[in-house]
């Protein structure tokens, strides 16, 4: 007997609705596109396209700034984008919400993706962020429920990292010419 598929993306945008979430940055990624589909749908929402992973901190500075809360969607090779950003959210007190869905772990076959997904939960730690780690998709809507408690109530980072083991690894084909 198998377990049942979990939604987790349909979870993630109820918990983000029900925490008050009014903006999503997001670089486009595979494994957030059912998540990033659900938060353009939302009306309540405001959806922000970014060229950098960086420009998503002082962007959700703004909005935090402004009244609103907001999440920043990314995927773990855009860890090292963000480091020297995260000091803007440490030294002014603001909280983050980051989801980040991880690559260079289980299953991976591109090694490019290796070395960033093999030390994003480090190099967040080290910023200052409190990182959770979830292997099982049943998992993710309480804990990105936590997550946005922690940051929005405390002014904390809180990054909650979606295990590749979640998402799917995914499968190059090579092509013959």
């Amino acid at each position: 007997m198998t377990a049942p598929m979990v939604d987790w993306p349909a979870d993630v945008h109820r918990v983000l609705s029900a925490a008050g979430v009014r903006q999503i940055a997001f670089v486009p990624d595979a494994g957030l596109t059912r998540l990033i589909a659900h938060c353009e749908a939302d009306n309540a929402m405001r959806d922000v396209l970014l060229s950098n992973e960086a420009e998503g901190i002082p962007m959700l500075a703004g909005a935090w700034l402004g009244g609103e809360r907001g999440a920043l969607l990314m995927q773990s090779s855009g860890v090292g984008n963000v480091i020297a950003a995260l000091s803007l959210a440490k030294a002014c007190r603001f909280p983050l919400l980051a989801i980040v869905t991880m690559r260079g772990e289980w299953g991976e076959v591109n090694p490019w993706q290796v070395p960033m997904g093999s030390t994003s939960q480090a190099h967040l730690e080290t910023g200052g962020v409190i990182v959770y780690l979830v292997r099982d998709a049943a998992e993710i809507g309480e804990t990105v429920a936590a997550a946005a408690q922690l940051a929005f109530e405390s002014q904390v980072q809180v990054a909650v990292l979606v295990s590749q083991r979640v998402i799917g690894a995914k499968a190059f084909v090579a092509v013959s010419g």
